[in-house]
């Protein structure tokens, strides 16, 4: 089932800008391999639920996987050959907002290759351009 907030303050939102890049969420840190966006993007939460679900389909539950992105900005749409007016159309979709540099998935637990087919598998259903990253050593 595609993931989305239990409860918010306000129904609807504004749409929004989507300029710079991820300050937050942007390196590997729960796994040892991810998924970085390198475009900004709305991605809805059919597309997240998609990923993980091609991901776990190939892993066959090896290894821990980690959905680093939330779908919590509701997109409403108005209904096809509708006249304009008539107040703002309610929630049609939830998406996550992905500015370049997002870690959007990370795995841990399997070896790089297998990673690097899974993720590549994931990157398919995303509507914007990825990358495999490894963990960066802090000494």
């Amino acid at each position: 089932m595609p993931r989305m907030p239990k409860r918010i303050k306000f129904r609807k939102q504004m749409r929004g800008k989507l300029r710079g890049n991820a300050t937050r969420g942007n390196f590997v840190a729960f796994g040892e391999f991810g998924l970085q966006a390198l475009e900004s993007h709305w991605i809805s939460a059919r597309q997240i639920e998609a990923g993980r679900i091609a991901a776990q389909h190939f892993l066959r539950r090896q290894g821990k996987m980690y959905i680093r992105i939330f779908p919590d900005k509701p997109i409403s749409k108005k209904p096809l050959e509708t006249r304009m007016g008539k107040g703002k159309a309610d929630t049609d979709f939830w998406a996550a907002r992905v500015k370049p540099g997002t870690m959007l998935y990370e795995i841990a637990g399997v070896e790089e290759g297998l990673a690097k087919e899974a993720l590549a598998r994931i990157a398919q259903k995303m509507p914007v351009r990825c990358r495999f990253v490894g963990r960066r050593i802090t000494v």
